[in-house]
């Protein structure tokens, strides 16, 4: 049985074992993979992209991308946090020729941070086939330089977690959600850097993270990212509590706020960020997922693979996904750790699984003991393991046009 899979089944102490190795990174990140990325920067790009990573996609190329043609200052700093990530060993970028994306900064950017790339233009090479082909040779000749990459050791300090749910149950707030509680704490007293968000799902419980703000300037500031994800839903006339959701036990929207709050666990909370801005030291993070200013265009943020991409871009190694009904979503870039709030999920999806908290409601195991096992799981994923997300294929990988303003004052004390 993997580390991995006797997380999900066998309660044990908190692994914090020096078993887990990664990939130094020239600003002196670490990595805990070390994929290749092949990158469209259109839409119109996406087909020549996907059949050059096609082949390679059991091998560690990702992809990555996009669709966009109007230029986005957000899409640009998305990409190149995404291209520059630790897990990140080399990037491939694939341009029509004639979108507005900059290209050029994006490259620079990459080579600077000391690793291979290459930007092919699909109209300077003829089209479709000689960029497939001119694509393929290139990742070819990386990959095989990629698997004599070097490891270091990897503490759970060097660590940046983001948490998630998705198709959420009426036992989520009660099992899966708290576990991960659990496991931030642990997290957090180790010197990881942890970050949770859904500001839209935090409604009513502002004054509860305010409370927890390690300064007075923080805690309004937490107030008013909830306040505004409360006017910004007003204003598009729906939320994030679904039809989803009532089919599957929950009640109404502060139910669903109290489970998604848990997550966050009981440390203070250090700072708030928002998508490509990085934890500066290891900590509790509210991330700010919701557009500033009116709604205009993209999509409203309920895409949990939009906001699991901006926790990456971030800089977080791992993900871990909570889910009640049962979400089967991965990510590219960052491993995804999936938990399920109930028993009989987990049986009829066990493939998609990676730790069973119904544990809890069926009075087998505490709060406690499954946050330790994901904390296990942690480690495992981290020393190399795939999480069942990884072992499918899973490479999901959404990026929209969106708005956010610099950070104000207040919003990171440390």
């Amino acid at each position: 049985m993997s580390s991995l899979a006797a997380a999900t089944r066998e309660p044990t102490a908190p692994a914090v074992a020096n078993r887990m190795r990664g990939y130094a990174r020239q600003d002196g990140r670490k990595g805990i993979r070390n994929y290749l990325l092949v990158a469209y920067l259109v839409e119109c790009a996406h087909h020549v992209a996907r059949v050059i990573a096609a082949p390679y996609q059991q091998g560690g190329v990702q992809l990555v991308g996009f669709p966009g043609c109007y230029p986005s200052d957000y899409a640009d700093r998305v990409m190149t946090d995404i291209a520059t990530h630790p897990n990140v060993g080399g990037v491939l970028l694939v341009s029509l020729g004639c979108e507005e994306f900059q290209r050029a900064k994006l490259k620079a950017a990459i080579a600077a941070s000391g690793r291979p790339v290459e930007l092919l233009t699909i109209q300077a090479c003829g089209g479709t086939a000689g960029t497939v082909t001119r694509g393929r040779e290139w990742v070819e000749r990386q990959l095989a330089l990629l698997k004599g990459a070097p490891t270091v050791p990897v503490g759970l300090s060097d660590l940046v977690i983001g948490t998630k749910c998705g198709g959420s149950d009426g036992l989520s707030g009660v099992t899966i959600n708290p576990a991960v509680g659990h496991a931030c704490d642990l997290l957090v007293d180790a010197g990881a850097a942890v970050m949770f968000e859904e500001t839209c799902e935090l409604i009513g419980c502002e004054e509860h993270m305010a409370a927890r703000a390690v300064t007075p300037e923080l805690a309004e500031v937490l107030r008013g990212a909830v306040r505004k994800a409360d006017e910004y839903y007003a204003a598009l006339g729906h939320g994030s509590f679904g039809g989803g959701n009532i089919k599957y036990g929950l009640s109404t929207l502060e139910e669903k706020s109290l489970g998604a709050y848990a997550k966050s666990g009981s440390r203070p909370i250090s700072g708030l960020l928002k998508p490509g801005v990085r934890p500066p030291a290891g900590g509790l993070y509210l991330m700010d997922t919701v557009n500033d200013g009116p709604v205009r265009f993209g999509i409203p943020n309920i895409n949990d693979s939009q906001t699991i991409t901006e926790m990456v871009a971030s800089g977080c190694h791992l993900i871990l996904f909570t889910t009640g009904a049962g979400s089967v979503v991965g990510q590219a870039v960052a491993p995804v750790i999936k938990g399920v709030s109930n028993s009989r999920t987990y049986r009829r999806m066990e493939g998609d699984m990676d730790v069973n908290a119904g544990t809890i409601a069926d009075g087998v195991e505490t709060v406690e003991e499954v946050g330790r096992h994901l904390l296990d799981a942690i480690v495992a994923v981290a020393s190399g393991e795939p999480t069942k997300s990884e072992a499918l294929g899973h490479q999901e990988f959404v990026l929209a046009y969106k708005t956010y303003d610099p950070l104000g004052p207040g919003c990171l004390p440390v």
